[in-house]
Parts: C-alpha cells; sequence; structure tokens
C-alpha cells in the first residue's frame, strides 16, 4: 500500500482535486447560464406585458374617438334636419298667413290666424322634442361605449399582468430545474473520474 507522502499517492490526488476543481467550475458556469436566461426571459415577459397595455390603451383611444365622431355626426344630422323642419314650419306660415288674408270675414281671418298659430306652436314643440331624445339616445350611447372601452382595457392590463407573472414563475422554476441538473451532473462526473 503506498502512502500519500509517495509520487504516485500525490498524483492521484492532485488528480482528484483537479476533477473536483473543474466540477465547481463547470457548475458555476451552468449556474451562471441559468441566471443569464432567467434574466432575459423577466425581460422579454416584461416587455410583452408593456407591448400589450400600450395596444390596449392605443384601442381605447381609437374607440373613445370613433364615438366622438359619431356623437358629432348625430348632432350634426339632428341639427339638420330640426332646422328643415324650421324651413318647411315658416313655409306653411307664409302660406297660412296668405291664405288667411285671402279670407274675406274677419271672424274666417282670427279663425285662421289661430289655427296657423297653434299649427307652429304644435309643429316647433315636436321638432325640439325630438332633437332633445336624438341628443340624449347620443350621449347615452357615447357614455355606454365610453364604459366598454374602460372596462376592455381594464381587462387586457388584468390579463397582461397575470400572464407576465405567470411566465416569470415559469422561467424561474426552468432556471431552478436547469442549475440543479447541472449541478448533479458536474457532481456526478467528478464522482465518477474519482
Amino acid at each position: 500500500m503506498q502512502s500519500e507522502h509517495t509520487p504516485m499517492g500525490e498524483g492521484a490526488a492532485n488528480a482528484v482535486d483537479a476533477v473536483v476543481e473543474k466540477a465547481q467550475e463547470v457548475g458555476a458556469a451552468v449556474a451562471d447560464k441559468a441566471q443569464q436566461v432567467g434574466s432575459a426571459a423577466v425581460q422579454k415577459a416584461g416587455q410583452v406585458a408593456a407591448n400589450v397595455r400600450d395596444a390596449a390603451a392605443v384601442r381605447a383611444v381609437q374607440v373613445k374617438d370613433a364615438v366622438v365622431r359619431g356623437a358629432t355626426a348625430a348632432g350634426k344630422a339632428v341639427a339638420k334636419k330640426a332646422s328643415a323642419v324650421k324651413k318647411a314650419v315658416a313655409k306653411r306660415v307664409t302660406s297660412a298667413t296668405k291664405a288667411a288674408k285671402k279670407a274675406t270675414s274677419p271672424a274666417k281671418k282670427a279663425s285662421a290666424k289661430k289655427s296657423v298659430a297653434k299649427k307652429v306652436g304644435a309643429k316647433k314643440a315636436a321638432v325640439k322634442k325630438s332633437a332633445k331624445k336624438v341628443a340624449k339616445k347620443v350621449a347615452k350611447k357615447a357614455g355606454a361605449v365610453k364604459s366598454a372601452a374602460k372596462k376592455s382595457v381594464k381587462k387586457a392590463t388584468k390579463k397582461v399582468a397575470k400572464k407576465a407573472a405567470s411566465v416569470k414563475r415559469a422561467v424561474k422554476k426552468a432556471a431552478k430545474k436547469v442549475t440543479k441538473k447541472t449541478a448533479k451532473k458536474a457532481a456526478k462526473k467528478g464522482g465518477r473520474r474519482k
């Protein structure tokens, strides 16, 4: 049996030390690599989350703009319709007044005037009511769309955050697993060389 101090025993000890050192170096390198992979994955997940959040915000702005455009168009249409009705009423009033002037008896004149005034009043009230109703409807629709857009953005942001957290966890787990596996492999390799 040879002593540790013999050249052969010393060589074996040096070989074992070299194997252990190499295994430690490999383990450290693998751990570094796993950490880099994990960091890159976490960064990527953050970028994905930010992109989705930005896209949701852009979509919300687009929806809002579309609602505003629709409301403006509806308002213009109502104003145009009201103007047309007003013109038609004015035309009728003029023709009715002319007809009333042509009537011979004062009683007929008074009656025609009253009838015209009544008709004009009723028509004006109907136009006002119709315009008010349309404006109310447009405002209600715009409010509903705005609320839906806000809700959609909130939901998308929440979903993205959840997904990012899930990806982060998965990456962390994978990195841990790779590090453990590599360390085990390195230890096995070192043990075999002994």
